[in-house]
């Protein structure tokens, strides 16, 4: 009888596993994006050249938007990221483990490179699902209180629909955004996990813990996976960048008064680059990046590494 329990447990396990996959990617996004939600308000506002705060630097805007649009100002558009990101994070986490498996079992492509492949895939697939909610939320994070295109994220949608080209509306920038997120969650999920292997290779007395819901497992301490995760958004963002700029500018379309010289890749990067430069044009708001995405990879990866143990996948 003791045997049947346990394995009818095993197998109620197994049955959901899908489901608690889903969920531990879909918290560890939110708490990854709802902590850098102010940061992200202000990369979008530094990107598109936001005519309101573009004589600002980044710590200038975060002083400026409270005073012109109160502290909810720096949280605009988190509630349409919310949603987006609760399915993207879900789908991105699933899809790299899928993917990776996949690789390494049935195609045959294993070490680190499954890993940088599995990443790619994963990214770009969580994009493609969820791209219409990253639209709706730039369009309303762009937005500065008194000067409102949009009332909500319902009235974005309808909007969109209605006046630029009905669904396919809602894939402005769609190309640049796959092309920059391959190398950037390629990267992303590459460097942590090969840093993870290695340390729990090389130091697993120093870096390492049973996990809590399988004492057989290893798994890293949460200030390492903190490291880790942090380590790896610096050197993906840093690659991929460029492309996040255009996709902004490509996204904000009709938004932005020189739309009409951002409606492709190479145009708006030609354009962004002779009309602002590397460093004003190409790479502005990077400082911040490096601010929001340290710490935003960091708990991502770090709060999924502890729902698997909270939920028994490892």
């Amino acid at each position: 009888m003791a045997s049947e329990a346990a394995v009818s447990a095993i197998s109620s396990r197994k049955d959901y596993y899908w489901l608690r996959s889903v969920l531990a990617g879909g918290v560890a996004a939110c708490c990854a994006k709802t902590t850098i939600a102010p940061l992200d308000r202000v990369k979008i506002l530094l990107q598109a050249q936001n005519p309101h705060y573009k004589h600002l630097g980044v710590f200038s805007i975060l002083r400026a938007v409270p005073k012109k649009e109160g502290f909810i100002g720096l949280y605009k558009g988190n509630g349409a990221m919310m949603i987006r990101i609760f399915p993207y994070g879900a789908i991105q986490f699933m899809a790299f483990d899928k993917y990776k498996k996949l690789l390494s079992t049935q195609i045959g492509i294993s070490g680190h490179i499954h890993r940088l492949m599995a990443g790619s895939m994963a990214g770009m697939t969580a994009v493609i699902c969820t791209y219409p909610l990253d639209m709706v939320r730039s369009r309303l994070a762009f937005q500065v209180t008194g000067y409102h295109r949009y009332t909500g994220i319902i009235n974005a949608f309808h909007t969109i629909y209605l006046k630029e080209g009905g669904v396919l509306g809602f894939y402005r920038g769609l190309t640049p955004t796959l092309i920059g997120m391959a190398p950037y969650a390629g990267f992303s999920f590459f460097t942590f996990g090969t840093l993870k292997s290695l340390g729990l290779k090389h130091f697993p007395e120093l870096l390492g813990q049973p996990s809590s819901d399988n004492p057989d497992v290893l798994v890293l301490k949460t200030q390492v996976n903190l490291l880790c995760g942090g380590v790896a958004g610096a050197i993906a963002q840093t690659i991929s960048y460029p492309l996040d700029v255009a996709r902004r500018r490509m996204q904000l379309g009709t938004v932005l008064p020189d739309a009409d010289k951002c409606v492709t890749i190479k145009k708006t990067l030609t354009y962004v680059y002779q009309t602002y430069g590397i460093k004003k044009g190409l790479y502005r708001g990077l400082s911040l990046n490096y601010i929001r995405c340290v710490p935003s990879q960091a708990i991502a990866f770090t709060t999924y590494e502890f729902m698997k143990q909270v939920l028994h996948l490892n």
